[in-house]
């Protein structure tokens, strides 16, 4: 059996600082957030949009405190592919904020590990679920 731990445990804790950044954390967690992800990163948005790591911090700008209340469910984990370098892996996501406001996405990514030895996210593809 393939263990992918690391890379849900990564996930997770990405969603949390996600989950706070979007209901109103201070403006000092942004680097700390971006950190996580490659200077190659790219992203498909639910929309279909294509965003690189310029694309996302300024999206996560935009939602700084915009989303007050919101929760994050993360479900259906599945481990893709694993390899030295890193893992695909997918799952699911909930967001639901104070006011009943629902979105639910299934998510693609791509980690990586740099030269020093981390593993950063590389990409992200998220798609709308029907309801």
């Amino acid at each position: 059996m393939t263990d992918y731990s690391r890379y849900f445990d990564l996930v997770k804790e990405t969603h949390v600082e996600i989950e706070g950044w979007f209901s109103g954390l201070e403006p000092g967690v942004l680097p700390t957030l971006l950190a996580r992800f490659s200077e190659q990163f790219t992203m498909i948005a639910p929309n279909g949009k294509a965003l690189d790591l310029n694309g996302v911090e300024s999206l996560f700008e935009q939602l700084r405190g915009a989303r007050p209340g919101l929760v994050i469910t993360l479900s259906e984990f599945r481990g893709i592919a694993l390899h030295a370098g890193g893992a695909v892996v997918s799952y699911r996501e909930l967001q639901e904020e104070h006011n009943g406001n629902r979105t639910d996405r299934r998510a693609t990514v791509v980690f990586e590990q740099n030269a020093a030895g981390d593993v950063l996210w590389r990409h992200l593809h998220e798609t709308f679920c029907a309801n």
